[in-house]
């Protein structure tokens, strides 16, 4: 058989995630990140996550990268494995449920004061509009619909995520107005209502996975002469879906 269409087919694969099932949130791409260790589709190795298989996100020292458009992660303080929507197909008066839940190991190590964005909606062409980020300690909202932080919110603790999964439910209608709104659950509470503007751009996209920002910081921290330190976090049960009854795992998944 061809070794190129191998090649092809388990790309394919691998980024419509054997195993993964992400309701209507369409086909995914690699995003400033091709390293083998970067991201991997395997069984829960937790034996608690929500499904069979989980996607696991690694980020090491010296993982950055540039792109044809002329971004360049490694230029800018910054390095990231995501996975990002190919088609930026949500539009405004677009109204969705997303979900995933997320696992920080027990030894995860905590960058501060360098940025780690674990989820982002953003917008083509232009900056993001929410954040879920992990601040001084906590995972936390940002809301950036004029271009810079404007409000955010705590969702948990970061050390009450280590060890365990932290289960995120995101009710949004996306509009360019004042009709809009973006409401988020963690572990079935609700932490965020915020009504309004929630996007400013054609149109909205979603990544997922690690992304280091800022890192000078964690290097003036008294780290001067240290490799960034490896970063490993699992994500199960990502979806889009038109209700929140479909967010739940089925039999059939797990």
């Amino acid at each position: 058989m061809n070794i190129k269409f191998l090649i092809t087919l388990g790309i394919i694969l691998l980024l419509t995630g054997c195993g993964v099932n992400r309701g209507n949130l369409g086909e995914m791409m690699r995003s400033l990140n091709n390293k083998s260790h970067g991201y991997v589709v395997e069984k829960d190795p937790t034996n608690t996550a929500p499904t069979e298989y989980i996607e696991k996100f690694e980020v090491r020292n010296g993982d950055c990268a540039g792109n044809a458009a002329g971004w360049n992660d490694c230029e800018q303080d910054r390095q990231r494995s995501e996975l990002s929507e190919r088609n930026k197909s949500t539009f405004t008066g677009n109204e969705y449920w997303y979900g995933w839940s997320i696992y920080l190991p027990k030894d995860f190590v905590h960058l501060y004061p360098a940025t780690v964005t674990m989820g982002q909606f953003h917008q083509k062409d232009t900056h993001p509009v929410f954040l879920f980020q992990l601040n001084e300690n906590a995972y936390a909202v940002s809301e950036l619909t004029k271009g810079a932080i404007f409000s955010e919110w705590k969702l948990a603790e970061i050390d009450q995520m280590r060890g365990k999964w932290t289960k995120i439910e995101v009710h949004v209608k996306w509009d360019k107005y004042d009709d809009g709104f973006f409401k988020v659950w963690i572990n079935g509470k609700k932490k965020i209502n915020y009504i309004g503007k929630t996007m400013t751009a054609s149109a909205i996209y979603f990544k997922y996975g690690i992304y280091q920002r800022e890192l000078a910081g964690y290097k003036f921290k008294g780290n001067y002469n240290d490799p960034i330190p490896t970063q490993t976090v699992y994500y199960s049960n990502v979806k889009r879906t038109n209700s929140r009854e479909e967010l739940e795992v089925k039999k059939k998944e797990k």
